[in-house]
């Protein structure tokens, strides 16, 4: 049995490796009424010989760390689909988002299986040295509301 190699469509991925810093805008929800201004500190690597990028998320309010994270992504080939296993500070649980790229633009989706609904984060990758990010969350994944937008510059 041959092994498996790094292929174009994990290569894809190197487009978020690096550290990044970006100014975030959060929508009011019920997590946080009345939403607001952030700092978005964000530092992704290559891992796993290629085959994964593991990303560190911390956000800032106000000067101080307000929410962290931690994501791995890695692309399927079976099923042809990119994932974004996610771990945060609110300890919902893992949370595996599933997707596609289109041109430099990778869409990820998640439903939730505690019945909190359904996510999608938009990675935005067309501008080098910098990304644009979009979360949006839906009861009833037909109707969507922007959570979270940010833009990251690379340091």
């Amino acid at each position: 049995m041959e092994m498996p190699r790094v292929t174009d469509a994990h290569r894809k991925l190197e487009k978020l490796v690096g550290n990044w810093l970006g100014d975030e805008k959060i929508s009011p929800s019920p997590f946080d009424p009345n939403g607001g201004p952030a700092v978005g500190h964000v530092q992704n690597r290559l891992a796993l010989d290629g085959f994964a990028v593991i990303q560190d998320y911390e956000q800032q309010r106000e000067g101080k760390t307000s929410f962290r994270g931690h994501g791995v992504f890695c692309y399927d080939f079976r099923q042809q689909k990119y994932h974004m296993y996610w771990f945060d500070s609110m300890g919902m649980g893992p949370n595996d988002y599933c997707g596609t790229f289109e041109g430099d633009v990778l869409t990820l989706n998640y439903t939730s299986q505690a019945g909190m609904g359904h996510g999608r984060a938009i990675f935005d990758l067309r501008e080098n040295g910098m990304y644009k990010f979009r979360l949006e969350v839906s009861p009833d994944a037909k109707t969507w509301h922007t959570f979270l937008e940010g833009k990251y510059t690379k340091k």
